[in-house]
């Protein structure tokens, strides 16, 4: 395990989502209700995909009443009652890269619509079920605070002992990423060892990532930017490769 700073990619995603902070709200609200439904238990200590649910609706600062609300909606009744599904949409962008999207829906024929539209004008197209999932791999990825004493090797050190496979340095926090199953004993092997942890959460990550041009780059997060403002799709995911040189235009 060695630390490293291919930081661009995670760092866009993140400022976008940033970017976006109410609408992300909706979405975390989302995904604490399904997760809360699906694991039968309303109690994050007794449901694993609840507690990580949570802890990334904390990094995100949802207030607690807006998470004891979404806990309530899931085992709610009538008009109350939580009805979204879990979709996974593939396809490819613009200069073929490799396009991953999450969503959780209660009208799976409106979101597919909304999502086929949006590649379309991209110039893209929208593939059918495992025609880019071979290129990402599930990984949990927990969120660390940065501090002023941070000190990179002592960091790496308590990552490996905690059970981390990896760590990512970047200007105001660390990211540490586990195996999927690891996630939340990695969280709280780094809790207990002072480490100050914002959040947690699984996440798909590019097996290989495709370098393109900057004209394509930005056509490629315009797709992004235009998927993550429907309130249907949690995550998105792509192939795509944020050199210094796109990093350094987008800014």
């Amino acid at each position: 395990m060695s630390g490293h700073s291919k930081w661009a990619t995670t760092k866009h995603r993140k400022a976008a989502v940033d970017a976006k902070r109410s609408a992300q709200f909706s979405k975390l609200t989302r995904i604490i209700t399904v997760a809360a439904k699906t694991g039968g238990d309303p109690n994050p200590e007794n449901n694993a995909s609840l507690a990580a649910a949570i802890a990334k609706a904390k990094s995100y600062s949802l207030p607690k009443d807006k998470i004891q609300a979404a806990i309530d909606k899931a085992f709610g009744a009538g008009a109350e009652a939580a009805n979204f599904e879990e979709v996974v949409y593939e396809g490819y962008g613009p200069a073929g890269v490799a396009i991953y999207l999450e969503a959780l829906t209660d009208n799976r024929n409106r979101t597919a619509a909304d999502v086929r539209a949006a590649f379309t004008r991209a110039g893209g197209n929208l593939g059918t079920s495992g025609s880019v999932a071979f290129q990402f791999e599930r990984r949990g990825e927990v969120s660390v605070e940065k501090s002023a004493s941070f000190d990179e090797d002592e960091m790496l050190m308590i990552v490996a002992e905690a059970g981390g496979e990896d760590m990512v340095v970047g200007e105001d926090e660390v990211l540490v990423y586990t195996t999927p199953g690891d996630l939340m004993s990695v969280g709280r092997a780094l809790e207990e060892a002072g480490v100050p942890v914002k959040g947690a959460e699984l996440v798909m990550e590019a097996v290989n990532t495709q370098v393109v041009s900057v004209e394509d780059a930005k056509k490629v997060l315009r797709l992004v930017d235009k998927l993550e403002e429907s309130d249907d799709i949690q995550n998105v995911y792509h192939t795509m490769e944020l050199t210094d040189e796109i990093a350094a235009a987008l800014e």
